[in-house]
């Protein structure tokens, strides 16, 4: 059950111990990896309260950049500082990085390796079932009466069926909480300890002084990677679903660094190994070095895109992190926080559908009647070990309540011992 409030801090090596267990379970794409945080954070280990998780939720929701990534770089800071914070979002994005990473290196050099793809297959089905369980999870706490349930089905028939943007839809949510809240705003006090400005001017020169060095440097083809990929970040609003066509159109076909297939391939990768899912712009970089000038400018590019997509997440969270209990002390601000919240419960709704629409079958086409998008499995490409899988990782989590490294590295060991049938 969730705490009432808060059990004292943890010491740094006990936090860092438990960002490290996150890290390294944040399979599946937001839905899942903000399940696993909850989890440890919220209720086995009481840090945060329940408002505080879903404070900190809404307000990512409103940033650029990858929600799940600042969720856990807040949390680490709420409870150490800037240097809780670096922690606890090193740990969440390096694990997975590396193994992106290795898998990007194996790739270029020997195309798919069949016992990975059926490994990370068994991993894909218990992580429909960890993002079915957050779901109703999150259901339950931050939907509190019609309105939320109203808005929650809005937001998911908004951007599943009618493809409506991201922050149109969070915006018009906060609109719709601010201006339905009865009470008014006292005068706002400024935050104690809060310095925007200095955090952004370090942040900011943080983030830009690799790209500056390496193109004082005259290395043309760094510099082109740092630009584009900085740019991303700054417009990845929704997570890397949102911007993953922008992506795929400038990489694929304007600058013709890998293709298509190859595109659709690290997609794959980076659903389906730790941390989140913008990894995809890790395996993009390596592919756009490898093939423009071997392994070695294939890592450069890799590792830089990492710098330049992950650095904003500490600017936005160091900036605004002093900020986001203080406006839920504000009952407008709280009103729009709390519809963005229910929101966010159709906006997971969708990226758990979508996710498990592309695990239990092989192809889904994407069908446009006048406004409308439909997705549409083939009945005849449903993967059969996927449900047995996806089965027996419902079992195991939900009513045996295992632990979920375990079952991570059962259902893996079950996917490459179908994969032999």
């Amino acid at each position: 059950m969730s705490n009432l409030q808060n059990s004292p801090d943890p010491s740094l090596s006990e936090a860092t111990r438990v960002f490290m267990r996150i890290g390294l379970l944040s399979f599946g794409g937001p839905a899942a990896q903000i399940a696993v945080m909850h989890r440890e954070l919220v209720e086995e280990r009481p840090w945060l309260t329940e408002q505080q998780f879903l404070n900190a939720l809404s307000f990512c929701m409103l940033l650029p950049g990858p929600e799940a990534t600042q969720i856990a770089t807040y949390a680490g800071w709420r409870l150490h500082g800037v240097k809780g914070g670096l922690i606890a979002g090193l740990l969440f994005v390096v694990p997975g990085a590396l193994v992106v990473l290795g898998l990007a290196i194996g790739y270029a050099l020997w195309g798919k390796i069949p016992w990975v793809e059926a490994m990370f297959l068994g991993i894909k089905a218990a992580v429909v079932v960890i993002v079915i369980e957050a779901l109703l999870r999150l259901a339950r706490k931050a939907l509190k009466g019609w309105a939320h349930w109203i808005i929650a089905g809005l937001s998911f028939i908004g951007i599943f069926f009618l493809t409506l943007p991201f922050p149109l839809i969070i915006l018009m949510a906060a609109l719709y909480g601010y201006a339905t809240q009865r009470s008014a705003d006292d005068p706002l006090p400024h935050p104690k300890g809060a310095n925007p400005l200095r955090t952004i001017v370090i942040w900011l020169l943080i983030w830009w002084a690799p790209v500056a060095v390496l193109w004082a440097m005259g290395a043309t083809f760094l510099t082109q990677i740092g630009v584009f990929f900085a740019k991303l970040a700054v417009v990845t609003f929704g997570g890397a679903y949102a911007v993953l066509a922008y992506m795929t159109q400038a990489a694929v076909f304007e600058h013709g660094w890998l293709t298509t297939p190859q595109m659709m391939d690290g997609l794959g990768l980076a659903e389906t190994t730790p941390g989140p899912l913008i990894l995809v712009t890790e395996f993009v970089a390596f592919m756009a070095g490898f093939g423009q000038y071997g392994l070695g400018m294939g890592i450069a590019a890799a590792l830089l895109s990492l710098w330049v997509t992950f650095v904003p997440c500490y600017l936005w969270i160091f900036t605004g992190a002093p900020y986001i209990e203080w406006i839920a002390t504000r009952p407008r601000l709280r009103g729009a926080l709390s519809a963005i919240t229910a929101a966010v419960v159709g906006v997971i709704l969708n990226l758990s559908l979508w996710f498990a629409l592309h695990v239990f079958f092989g192809r889904v086409t994407v069908v446009k009647h006048g406004p409308l998008t439909l997705f549409t499995p083939d009945l005849a490409t449903l993967d059969l070990r996927v449900v047995v899988l996806a089965l027996l990782s419902g079992v195991m989590i939900l009513r045996l309540h295992m632990d979920l490294l375990m079952v991570l590295a059962l259902v893996a060991l079950g996917g490459v011992a179908l994969a032999q049938i």
